[in-house]
């Protein structure tokens, strides 16, 4: 159904966070936050995965950052919690499954985003 993707530099997006002090929160939900510990890094990945996510919905207005949580799994892969405006934007679409890879390496971050339908016979 799409595929996103996003690239975000963590040292400019360290910089960000650090002149504008309310749009972690802005952005992001508690549990992200505290699974994060507040590290520049993994706040940037997250940020990656919902931009990518947003590119997957192709027209995002009126979606809530925090409807789209970016949290661990079990083992501590990533997974995608959807709520609200964003989950009713995938629906519309007709997407029900999201698979999510984030990566960093030197002073950038990326997420790679896959969604799909499932097909029940």
């Amino acid at each position: 159904m799409g595929i996103g993707v996003d690239l975000v530099d963590t040292r400019r997006f360290a910089d960000v966070l650090a002149r504008s002090p309310r749009l972690a929160d802005r952005v992001f939900t508690a549990r992200e936050l505290d699974l994060s510990g507040g590290r520049p890094v993994s706040l940037a990945a997250r940020w990656a995965a919902k931009e990518a996510v947003a590119k997957v919905l192709v027209d995002n207005r009126g979606l809530r950052w925090h409807d789209c949580q970016v949290l661990n799994g079990p083992r501590g892969e990533p997974q995608l919690e959807l709520t609200g405006t964003v989950a009713d934007a995938a629906r519309s679409r007709g997407i029900d499954s999201w698979q999510i890879s984030l990566s960093h390496d030197g002073h950038m971050a990326v997420a790679f985003i896959v969604a799909s339908r499932m097909i029940v016979p």
